[in-house]
């Protein structure tokens, strides 16, 4: 098999993209069933169907596909755990509550293409054999909510849902929830308690979901991309999903260009392309700028700098590079950019969107946002990075989900970049990227623009 890697030095970045999930959003009525039908929709699933559920989960395991929910976690490994003949309901949740800052992949792929998700949660409950499906949705985006709805009519309608689809003597019913607005509620137990009608916060693990999830009952909870990702499996085959990507990071996904850059959007590649052919795609950095640093999956995964333009963004070659692919936001700061006060800024929403229930994190946040304000606003003594450090590694790893771990991974990688940048806020007392308060940010325009 020729991995990406391989295909480098062979091949223009614009053979490098592989639309599948995005190939038609830019046509008219995208969303509806009628043009999902006529690119091969609903083929997929015939295909689930014709096999036996034990066979459909292997098919899936031996693809390769791992969850674009920013963990990585093998999708038929997840739905191998549900156990069978235990006589209790089974239930699949699709954590559709995207709210990392920098994420936008699900959003649009179910603005543009409901129908993806819908097929894939037909074949994903047929797998685990479960009759009752969920999708948690974002409370905020109204416009995704009623193409959701509308997509489950239409798919109620054409006997794709309800009693007996297709023959296949599978019943399923698909009920859409939308959220109210909480970032908590995107860790797959406080989505399950939010969904039972309680506050949504973090359950103590274990019982895992797979055991005991929605109502106490086995259930799986996959992120929209993962389960949209699915049909096209099954379609195509797992020999065309595993001749993309590399090795131990098969298949194709969609890798969310934001910031500084001449062409922002939704980029489907196969994994292990690096941020340099995407910028190549996208027209590079804004006209007269330079990359200073980057987030490979969103602000809760340790930032890059321009050293690692050629870290290929699959799991294995950005966890090597000592970050996370996450849900692959591909957030592109120039060097106009405060570091510190980028930092501060997704500190102060990690404080605000804690849920309160650990002390590490409840507190820790709070403390650091204190201290991250104060070293903005130059007011910040040296010792308090030392103190930055030792707050946030005492959060790392000890709070009751990953919210805090995403708090700290921004502090410990700034400082391990830009700790000079700290210092200069100190010692310079304000920030060298504000011409009000020092003569840096001239010098520093006058570089770009000479």
């Amino acid at each position: 098999m020729m991995t990406l890697a391989a295909e480098i030095n062979n091949s223009s970045p614009e053979k490098l993209l592989s639309p599948v999930l995005s190939a038609f959003w830019d046509q008219p009525d995208s969303w509806t069933l009628e043009t999902y039908e006529r690119h091969e929709g609903y083929q997929g699933l015939r295909r689930a169907l014709a096999m036996s559920p034990d066979a459909l989960i292997a098919y899936v395991k031996e693809s390769g596909l791992r969850g674009r929910g920013g963990a990585g976690f093998p999708t038929g490994m997840k739905w191998q755990f549900i156990p069978q003949g235990d006589g209790k309901p089974h239930y699949l949740v699709v954590n559709a509550d995207e709210s990392e800052p920098g994420t936008c992949k699900d959003i649009p792929l179910l603005f543009a293409n409901p129908h993806s998700l819908i097929e894939g949660m037909i074949i994903a409950c047929y797998a685990i054999r479960s009759e009752h499906a969920f999708i948690y949705l974002r409370g905020e985006v109204v416009p995704v909510l009623r193409r959701l709805h509308e997509a489950v009519r239409e798919a109620y309608a054409a006997g794709y849902l309800g009693r007996d689809v297709l023959g296949s003597g599978l019943n399923l019913d698909i009920t859409v929830h939308a959220g109210a607005g909480a970032y908590i509620c995107g860790e797959e137990t406080a989505l399950l308690d939010s969904l039972e009608g309680r506050r949504g916060q973090p359950r103590l693990r274990p019982p895992f979901p797979a055991v005991a999830g929605l109502y106490a009952c086995p259930t799986v909870v996959n992120n929209v991309e993962s389960i949209a990702s699915v049909p096209a499996i099954l379609n195509r085959g797992k020999e065309w999903f595993t001749s993309m990507g590399s090795e131990k990071s098969p298949g194709f996904t969609l890798y969310s260009l934001s910031g500084h850059v001449s062409s922002p959007g939704q980029y489907e590649a196969p994994l292990g392309i690096t941020l340099r052919q995407l910028l190549d795609m996208s027209g590079g950095m804004r006209p007269g700028h330079r990359l200073k640093f980057w987030t490979p999956g969103g602000s809760s995964t340790p930032m890059f700098t321009d050293e690692h333009l050629d870290v290929p963004l699959d799991y294995e070659g950005v966890g090597a590079a000592g970050s996370m692919l996450g849900t692959k936001a591909l957030q592109c700061f120039d060097e106009t950019t405060c570091v510190v006060r980028a930092v501060t800024r997704w500190t102060e929403f990690y404080a605000h969107e804690s849920c309160g229930k650990c002390t590490p994190c409840r507190e820790g946040t709070y403390w650091l946002v204190q201290l991250l304000r104060d070293i903005e606003a130059g007011k910040g003594k040296l010792s308090d990075l030392d103190k930055l450090n030792d707050i946030a590694d005492n959060i790392n790893g000890k709070s009751f989900c990953a919210l805090g771990d995403g708090a700290a991974s921004p502090i410990f990688s700034s400082l391990k970049y830009f700790r000079e940048e700290y210092e200069q806020h100190i010692t310079g007392r304000g920030c060298p990227f504000d011409p009000a308060k020092s003569t840096a940010w001239a010098d520093n325009h006058k570089e770009v623009t000479a």
